[in-house]
């Protein structure tokens, strides 16, 4: 991974948070006057997509993805959290271990941009303000939107393309451990899952304008495409120690 193209993802994450910020404001303000804890950091790792095209692995980082996070603290044991996060996600049938697919030669690219909103579970009590090192393993779902390129490949050429921006809804499904460094910052390390609504994140089942054009789709059309985030986040808490209700 060369700096140039890390400079180039935050460069694009940075410019997807400023469609983030009013709301987040709107939501830490509005909040603000109770007695809670907060936590906002950011995510790095790597991604992954399952489908029709490419390896078959569930769990493969193979291209950069980051993020930003922010969670609120309603109790020890659960969190609301809201998070953002762009990646790159490609599969090359080369890279397969079917031979059909090698025989096929498909490849392609896509770029991902989601907006999360949830709840994070800990298994157990997980008090941030305890004034001692914790740790804990947490499950975290709920519902993300994401945006990404609406694609096809002509059959007869095998050349993937992008004809227009597309959305649709995710279901994330989450697991990592997390732990506390000194008295104000987390670290955890997550993989997750994303069931997407769209089995057109290869071209494999074009939307919109070719949507109608069976000629251009191939593979499994009863399975959606899947993504995966592997990767460790960093949060700073801040906020007044926390008054937890029956919420």
């Amino acid at each position: 991974m060369v700096l140039s193209e890390v400079y180039y993802y935050i460069c694009k994450l940075l410019r997807f948070m400023k469609y983030l910020v009013v709301v987040l404001l709107f939501l830490a303000t509005s909040i603000l006057s109770h007695s809670q804890t907060y936590e906002i950091g950011g995510l790095i790792g790597g991604a992954n997509y399952i489908g029709d095209v490419g390896k078959t692995n569930y769990i493969n980082p193979n291209t950069l993805a980051v993020g930003g996070l922010f969670k609120w603290n309603r109790s020890p044991r659960h969190s609301f959290r809201a998070s953002i996060m762009i990646a790159k996600i490609e599969g090359d049938d080369a890279d397969s271990n079917e031979n059909r697919r090698k025989e096929r030669g498909y490849s392609f690219e896509n770029s991902i941009k989601e907006f999360s909103l949830g709840i994070e579970y800990t298994f157990w009590e997980y008090k941030v303000h305890s004034g001692k090192p914790i740790s804990a393993p947490y499950m975290y779902t709920g519902l993300t939107y994401f945006l990404y390129d609406a694609t096809l490949i002509r059959p007869e050429t095998g050349v993937h393309r992008s004809y227009e921006q597309a959305g649709t809804i995710a279901i994330p499904m989450v697991l990592g451990y997390k732990a506390t460094v000194g008295t104000k910052m987390t670290l955890g390390f997550e993989i997750g899952a994303r069931y997407t609504f769209t089995d057109d994140l290869d071209g494999s089942d074009p939307v919109k304008g070719p949507a109608d054009n069976e000629d251009l789709k191939f593979g499994n059309l009863n399975n959606n495409d899947w993504y995966v985030f592997t990767g460790i986040t960093m949060t700073f808490k801040f906020g007044r120690k926390p008054c937890y209700c029956n919420f």
